[in-house]
């Protein structure tokens, strides 16, 4: 397949993910569970036939914890969508970027190129014209918006744990154990919440297993494809035209609209988180 096609499926196909959350009648957690437990069950077969699961037990043991981390993003994310809009919440969670820059320089001194640091302090302007300067002032968070920040702070941690795994390793296996340990785990968490994992309507059926074969297997598959043959810097850039497909989508099946200052903040974000993936260009020599 042509890696930027696979690319472009990707993206529509994990732009779908918070409105199929919104579509179903199911706690959040349950929405994480079912589209880890759906996308697993479908890939174990094939895993199975290719025999192709030997790792190294570092790259198992990172693969697991990366699990773990990406299924609590992934029920925080979904809090956020069901208290705010899709179009917000999965804004929000693409500033995982920025955190992880941040990161990276705090934990271990990398140093990120001026380009970075301006391109951050755009995306944060852009949020406070988003959550508004009153509400900053008076701590007045909702806290959907809050639940998408922790979300893509998770993500940020799952990045920095898991960016040179796939380095060596396939991406099949990689998804094996690492949505293994995060079924078990979200799995877990629903018992001890008491969540009912069975009794729901067609509608929400259909949604719960759409999240596992669009959302999570499908979109993530073609996605880490593109990522092996195409430049990372341009696949991130590109991934972050999620936020417009899914406001498309919920337009279109939600029928959501965004007031004018968040459209204008969403676009100021956008803007501020292509520009921490740029480098600037060394100047020639003459």
């Amino acid at each position: 397949m042509n890696p930027k096609l696979a690319l472009v499926i990707g993206i529509i196909c994990i732009s779908f993910s918070p409105i199929l959350v919104k579509t179903a009648d199911a706690a959040p957690i349950v929405c994480a569970f079912y589209r880890i437990f759906f996308a697993w069950i479908l890939l174990l077969p094939y895993c199975l036939y290719k025999r192709n699961l030997k790792m190294a037990c570092k790259d198992i043991i990172l693969a697991l914890i990366g699990g773990l981390i990406f299924a609590s993003d992934i029920a925080v994310w979904n809090i956020s969508i069901k208290m705010i809009s899709a179009t917000v919440s999965t804004l929000l969670a693409n500033l995982a970027p920025v955190w992880v820059g941040l990161l990276s320089y705090l934990l271990f001194g990398k140093r990120s190129g001026w380009l970075f640091w301006v391109g951050t302090a755009i995306a944060v302007s852009g949020m406070v014209i988003l959550v508004g300067y009153a509400n900053l002032i008076h701590l007045q968070l909702n806290m959907g918006i809050i639940y998408a920040l922790i979300s893509s702070l998770l993500y940020s941690i799952y990045i920095l744990i898991t960016k040179n795994i796939l380095k060596r390793i396939d991406t099949i296996p990689f998804m094996f154990y690492n949505m293994l340990a995060a079924g078990i785990y979200l799995f877990v968490i629903t018992q001890i919440m008491g969540k009912d994992l069975f009794h729901y309507n067609p509608i929400t059926w259909v949604s719960l297993i759409s999240m596992g074969i669009v959302c999570q297997l499908v979109g993530w598959i073609t996605i880490n494809y593109a990522i092996s043959h195409l430049e990372s810097t341009k696949v991130s850039i590109t991934l972050l035209s999620q936020t417009v497909v899914t406001g498309i989508l919920a337009m279109l099946m939600l029928g959501e609209t965004l007031a004018v200052k968040e459209v204008i903040g969403s676009v100021v974000v956008l803007v501020g988180i292509a520009i921490t993936f740029l480098k600037p260009r060394r100047a020639s020599i003459l």
